[in-house]
């Protein structure tokens, strides 16, 4: 069966409570976006590992960029051009996994990410 769009009423239900837990609209799409900043590469990889399964479970798969400690997340169902209950299903799978990650809230400033402060190797 194919994802169908949100309706008003589905939104209204869903798409505040992502916004308080950090997801944003994406300008110009009917998609959301959330970027976390955790405390090191690993932990960065060690979420995308975990999303990309449950992801490939769902076949449901993110659009998403990482540097470094940054994760940069967003979601759309491509098949139905903008927003189903598929995304709304993975952003919560996603903001479960990445526990105590901090939430970047600016999305127009650049992704920070530690590599710049991270000690060289000698």
């Amino acid at each position: 069966m194919p994802a169908t769009l949100l309706t008003d009423q589905d939104r209204k239900a869903h798409l505040p409570a992502l916004g308080r837990a950090g997801w944003q609209a994406v300008e110009g799409e009917d998609a959301i976006r959330k970027i976390w900043k955790f405390r090191n590469f690993s932990q960065a990889w060690g979420f995308m590992s975990r999303a990309a399964l449950k992801s490939e479970a769902m076949n449901h798969h993110p659009d998403w960029r990482n540097v470094y400690n940054v994760v940069d997340v967003t979601l759309s169902t491509h098949s139905a051009k903008g927003l189903t209950q598929l995304d709304v299903d993975l952003a919560l799978a996603f903001d479960k996994m990445a526990g105590d990650a901090e939430t970047q809230t600016d999305h127009g400033a650049p992704i920070e990410c530690l590599c710049g402060t991270a000690p060289k190797a000698e």
